[in-house]
């Protein structure tokens, strides 16, 4: 199939390549001509404009934008919108707010155009790892896309089947790592949550890390210190640990660089899902202790710095490139 990406950040430019591995062709676009200059290097098609790459796609097209949320997602897609056909294609693979795509959505079958929204988590290591995709909108259009979503996903790998799935209700393309959540908006909700909870997870280990670190005080009796070694304690939780995870496996490999991450401000960024699904957990009556805790400590970390920030930082980094480095 031949794609449109537009947006070559670390994102955009990783999923155009595993498209390409995967036999597919690219149109590659962004503001950053370097960018595109690579991409090209590497079989991708280059274009210098929106205008351009509608002309380089045949109908009908397939614009995927991968661009940060909010001004510069909503601009492209409105352009898009201006150069598209009736029966063309816009995905948002960014992290839009899901309500901006049930918006865009309508807008979009007003002139007989095609609104997918894709919530992708797998940051740098997408690339070789594969994405994990929530997807929204209809199926017919989602089922003509299959073969590029089944591309960019894991696949089966060596992950232990679940037992007992199979009921007719269930999404086969789950155990490759990509599902139809629903109608326009419901893959950015689900990726919403997914990064909701991705701060509590995160938020965890890193008050964990903070209290095994703190036992070594001089504010605590002596005879009740211990100085522990964080990066022994990190890699022996991943070996058979209920606790084991890839955000530990990330952790260990930041404490084993630097046991004191002092190459990390701790100062760290919130990409606005955290907020938007507390939101979304008010409106719906719905507890939400951790998750509220993990954005607000997130906050509270750019007055007020501990060790375990720094060790948020170190995850950020380690599975999105995240740069929290340091003034």
């Amino acid at each position: 199939m031949r794609i449109a990406m537009i947006g070559l950040g670390r994102m955009g430019a990783n999923i155009a390549r595993r498209l390409m591995r995967g036999g597919h062709e690219i149109v590659a676009f962004d503001r950053n001509p370097p960018l595109v200059d690579m991409l090209a290097g590497e079989g991708a098609t280059a274009a210098a404009s929106l205008e351009e790459v509608a002309a380089k796609l045949e109908s009908p097209r397939i614009f995927w934008v991968m661009l940060p949320a909010g001004p510069p997602t909503e601009s492209t897609i409105e352009m898009l919108m201006g150069l598209a056909s009736p029966g063309d294609i816009i995905i948002d693979g960014g992290n839009s707010f899901y309500k901006d795509d049930i918006r865009r959505a309508k807008l979009c079958a007003m002139k007989g155009l095609h609104y997918v929204d894709v919530g992708t988590s797998g940051g740098v290591w997408g690339l070789d790892r594969g994405y994990c995709m929530m997807i929204g909108g209809d199926a017919a259009t989602l089922d003509s896309l299959d073969p590029l979503f089944e591309a960019m996903a894991p696949g089966f790998g060596t992950i232990a089947r679940t037992p007992d799935r199979g009921g007719p209700n269930e999404d086969t393309r789950a155990e490759k790592g990509y599902i139809h959540a629903g109608p326009a908006g419901s893959g950015h909700f689900v990726k919403m949550v997914h990064n909701g909870i991705e701060y509590g997870l995160m938020q965890a280990y890193a008050e964990g890390f903070d209290i095994l670190k703190g036992k070594s005080s001089a504010k605590l009796p002596e005879d009740e210190r211990f100085d522990l070694n964080l990066t022994d304690i990190a890699e022996v939780w991943r070996r058979g640990s209920v606790i084991s995870s890839w955000l530990l496996d990330l952790t260990a490999t930041a404490l084993a660089k630097d046991q004191m991450l002092e190459q990390f401000s701790g100062q760290v960024a919130d990409s606005g899902e955290g907020h938007w699904t507390i939101e979304a957990a008010m409106e719906e009556a719905v507890p939400a202790y951790v998750l509220s805790a993990a954005l607000f400590a997130r906050y509270r970390s750019r007055v007020d710095t501990t060790f375990g920030d720094k060790l948020l930082s170190a995850m950020r980094f380690g599975f999105g490139g995240h740069v929290e480095m340091p003034q």
